[in-house]
């Protein structure tokens, strides 16, 4: 998923994208209301993390001009605050769910994937493609019952595969969904990582789920 994290205290900003990017997901960070709103109106994102607290423009000020602007990527507001007129301003403001610091890893985590679930054109429990399934929340990938074992980059590749299922992804389209904005690779870190990923989910099972489709890009489908 690509993460934007809007956050002004620059030691819990890089906390939060180290965790995340060791998730597999691509973040981006912004330190003041301004830059993260214009992030996220100029940038597709699946989830904001917003702060409450920030320079300038709050983050609820934030959260409301977004949802202005029709702009539904899923909202998580952060705030030192756990006061119940916060949490119910937060959720009235657009937010989707609130988180108190301080937090523990594993429940932004879980957070994060409730919220994209719950996001409108939500999202599965669980991915299939034929005989291939992956379960984004507890990054499970098997064929047949086989468990699979991915790195990060790996799993959101074909994480990002299984969710446009049939369709064919550029070669730019997967840079710029699975490495972040400052990432000034060629397409041949692409061609690199389907190769990684055919050696483990269609080679040792005989299949072929992942296709090449000529100076385009690739596509999974039921092997």
């Amino acid at each position: 998923m690509r993460i934007l994290v809007v956050e002004d205290d620059p030691d819990l900003s890089e906390l939060l994208a180290m965790l995340l990017t060791r998730d597999g997901h691509v973040v981006e960070k912004a330190a003041s209301g301004e830059d993260g709103l214009w992030m996220a109106t100029e940038f597709d994102f699946d989830v904001v993390v917003l702060d409450w607290c920030l320079p300038g423009m709050s983050g609820l000020e934030v959260c409301a001009a977004l949802r202005a602007a029709d702009r539904w990527m899923s909202i998580l507001m952060v705030t030192g605050n756990d006061g119940v007129s916060y949490r119910v301003a937060g959720l009235r403001g657009g937010a989707d769910d609130y988180l108190t610091k301080p937090f523990d890893p594993d429940e932004l985590r879980a957070r994060i994937e409730a919220v994209t679930r719950r996001a409108p054109g939500a999202r599965p429990t669980t991915l299939r493609v034929g005989s291939l399934s992956l379960d984004p929340a507890t990054r499970r990938v098997d064929r047949d019952g086989v468990v699979i074992n991915l790195r990060p980059k790996e799993f959101s590749l074909l994480e990002l595969l299984m969710r446009h299922g049939g369709d064919v992804l550029a070669r730019a389209e997967i840079l710029d969904q699975i490495w972040d904005m400052n990432f000034d690779g060629m397409s041949n870190v692409v061609d690199a990582h389907v190769k990684a990923l055919r050696n483990k989910i269609d080679k040792p099972f005989g299949c072929t789920s992942i296709e090449t489709v000529w100076r385009v890009g690739y596509r999974i489908s039921a092997a």
